[in-house]
């Protein structure tokens, strides 16, 4: 399993990097099939509060490619919820099996 984190306009820190990989590996022990998770990171407008958006798309095979975006007011949150959205579109494709 691959993880990507792009960072547009501003360098994640060790920490936030090492939180999204702990959190796509959480997520990969309960749905093995993950072949690749990409998690885009933005400041939406750098002037407000709720600014830092997560955009993680999962791909699995035979399965496609799951998506979610969600904005908060800091990166970790922003990624939790995301990835809440990405596990709820993961249990519907696993019940439909």
């Amino acid at each position: 399993m691959e993880v990507r984190i792009q960072a547009i306009h501003f360098d994640a820190s060790e920490k936030l990097s090492s939180f999204i990989n702990k959190k796509a590996e959480k997520l990969t022990r309960r749905f093995p099939a993950i072949d690749y998770i990409e998690a885009v990171l933005t400041v939406v407008k750098p002037e407000t509060s709720m600014n830092k958006e997560a955009r993680i798309k999962v791909i699995v095979p035979h399965d496609g490619e799951q998506v979610a975006t969600k904005v908060a007011d800091t990166f970790e949150e922003a990624v939790d919820l995301a990835l809440e959205a990405i596990e709820r579109q993961l249990e519907k494709i696993k019940d439909k099996k």
